[in-house]
């Protein structure tokens, strides 16, 4: 019986071993695979290469850095959020029209607009010690949207569980696209939510 055992040791430790080495060579590809970039459209001066549709879009990386900022931008052809990660590595999201809920809760976030995008970044909204990295003065409206043509209102629904959920009232359901840098020039998830369907 002890041969046996010791037999039986012997066989499953080196299976153990390379299971363990393949979850975290698989872990590390996925942890390196380079998250969606700007590509293109939006620039022209007609506006009319906007094709990025309303479907939901999702990038999937989780991030340990924490969200500390969040602006917004006016273009041309788009109005864009901007949500900023401390330091890399860059975080996935998931952006969807949507009711937007707080994430824990579950209570909806009330936005003004005829359509609401729910974004969940996958990044935390604190620190490794559970202190809160954003803090915005008021929750319910992160930025001044006087002159925007696209959004009426941008709230913090919430962080919890490594991933913080924002919500975006908009004029209507439109195309937009989401996509992400994590460079020299900063980490940040963009959000640009088009003025029309092209």
């Amino acid at each position: 019986m002890t041969t046996q055992r010791r037999d039986s040791t012997r066989r499953t430790t080196p299976r153990i071993a390379l299971m363990a080495f393949l979850a975290v060579l698989t872990l590390g590809i996925v942890a390196c695979q380079p998250l969606p970039g700007p590509g293109t459209g939006g620039t022209s001066s007609n506006c009319s290469d906007m094709k990025w549709g309303s479907k939901a879009k999702v990038a999937s990386r989780m991030s340990p850095s924490p969200i500390h900022r969040v602006r917004v931008q006016r273009h041309r052809c788009f109005d864009r959020m901007i949500i900023d990660l401390r330091s890399s590595p860059g975080a996935g999201w998931s952006a969807r029209y949507t009711t937007v809920t707080s994430p824990g809760s579950g209570n909806t976030v009330a936005l003004r607009g005829s359509a609401s995008i729910e974004i969940v970044a996958q990044a935390p909204a604190y620190d490794n010690n559970g202190k809160a990295t954003f803090k915005p003065a008021n929750p319910k409206e992160l930025a001044n949207l006087t002159g925007f043509d696209v959004f009426r209102q941008i709230a913090f629904a919430g962080s919890f569980e490594g991933q913080t959920t924002f919500g975006i009232g908009v004029r209507s359901r439109l195309p937009f696209r989401v996509w992400s840098e994590d460079g020299s020039s900063g980490t940040k998830i963009v959000i640009d939510v088009g003025r029309r369907w092209p």
